[in-house]
């Protein structure tokens, strides 16, 4: 029987930089296709160095990594770091349009996506404005807008709300998850927190400190999309609590 396929795997990968440092080691996973899986962590343990590997912006020392960008297929992954890194000089209509226009999309060609994508995050007011005059949720919901109107298959998130707010935070995760169900991409969904993961993921994966490996896996059955009241449920207190366990035991 042929494996299931897969979105993004990673086959017992090591990475070791320049300075000798190892950072990743006999690390695999694998994410199919429309699934959200998040990866929880001590800091340094190699989270965010999985992310790099899948985008192709690091390559791996030894083991495999299958993603759409290492086929050639860079439209298809799109990255959302913890800082927007909005273009400060640009509008929110130029900033999102960079994608397209780097993919030779002319302004005009661009507009009824850009605009449907705005909606489609709540900035649809806020297309001429500039980076200086938005809220950090509003730089926020402008970067993740710069990430989908390509209409990727896979997105990958590095901590994308940890400066936010709680208030913030919460309201954006809810949006994430309703703009996941519309697209049914995959997501690679990057966090410190037990409770962000728990709310988020279909499946969240604990790793080990540097050199980091997957210690823990756990399948979060909630379905999606989940009730508001979701996070004062019992189901989710239990879902941290055995986070929370798994974490405390890998460190």
């Amino acid at each position: 029987m042929s494996p299931a396929p897969s979105a993004v795997r990673l086959e017992r990968v090591a990475k070791r930089f320049a300075t000798g440092l190892l950072a990743l080691d006999e690390t695999s996973l694998a994410v199919a296709p429309g699934e959200f899986v998040s990866l929880l962590g001590p800091s340094g343990c190699g989270k965010s160095t999985i992310l790099r590997l899948l985008a192709g912006l690091d390559v791996a020392s030894s083991g495999r990594v299958e993603a759409p960008a290492l086929d050639g297929q860079n439209a298809d992954t799109a990255f959302v770091f913890q800082e927007p890194t909005l273009m400060p000089w640009a509008t929110v209509f130029e900033n999102v349009w960079l994608p397209l226009r780097l993919a030779g999309q002319g302004r005009a060609q661009a507009a009824t996506a850009i605009d449907s994508m705005l909606a489609h995050v709540g900035l649809a007011d806020f297309r001429n404005a500039y980076p200086a005059e938005l809220s950090g949720g509003m730089k926020m919901r402008a970067s993740i807008a710069r990430a989908l109107v390509t209409r990727p298959r896979l997105l990958l998130m590095d901590e994308p709300f940890a400066a936010l707010d709680e208030a913030t935070r919460s309201r954006l995760g809810a949006d994430l998850l309703r703009w996941w169900a519309a697209q049914r991409l995959s997501i690679v969904f990057v966090t410190h927190s037990v409770f962000e993961a728990a709310a988020l993921s279909q499946r969240v994966l604990v790793m080990s400190p540097r050199p980091g490996r997957i210690v823990h896996e756990q399948v979060i059955g909630e379905p999606s999309p989940r009730p508001a009241d979701f996070r004062l449920s019992s189901q989710y207190q239990a879902i941290c609590r055995e986070l929370s366990a798994a974490l405390e035991q890998a460190q």
